[in-house]
């Protein structure tokens, strides 16, 4: 079975055809799933982290939500308590349909497994 943070990353890139890699991770920038090789979802983490950083440094209070659009595509970056989603998409992305997307990721990647239940057949006594 799969876990729900990797889950959610396989259903938002399934669903999502802006979303070319996506990676979750926490506040300190440790990678809980990702859909690139470990290094280069770390590089996409730390780049995250340090545009929410900069952002902060920049405004008043915290951001929940960041795009960084460059020639080759763009950098989302959402933030839900102390768990982060950073995707690339290419040029020019729809960027309210990329932040939804990434929203219902964060809470989907939070949800609890739901517990299968046993249910037990009840003897009515009767023959």
């Amino acid at each position: 079975m799969t876990e729900p943070p990797q889950a959610a990353l396989d259903e938002l890139t399934q669903i999502s055809s802006q979303i070319e890699s996506a990676v979750l991770f926490d506040d300190k920038g440790k990678v809980l799933a990702a859909t690139l090789r470990d290094d280069r979802a770390e590089w996409v983490a730390s780049s995250g982290q340090r545009l929410f950083e900069a952002a902060t440094q920049a405004g008043e209070g915290e951001p929940t939500q960041l795009e960084a659009a460059m020639d080759e595509g763009s950098l989302f970056v959402v933030r839900d308590g102390k768990t982060l989603i950073a995707a690339t998409t290419p040029p020019e992305p729809t960027a309210g349909l990329v932040f939804y997307d990434l929203k219902s990721c964060l809470r989907s990647a939070a949800a609890k497994p739901k517990a299968t239940r046993r249910t037990q057949a009840k003897s009515s006594g009767t023959t």
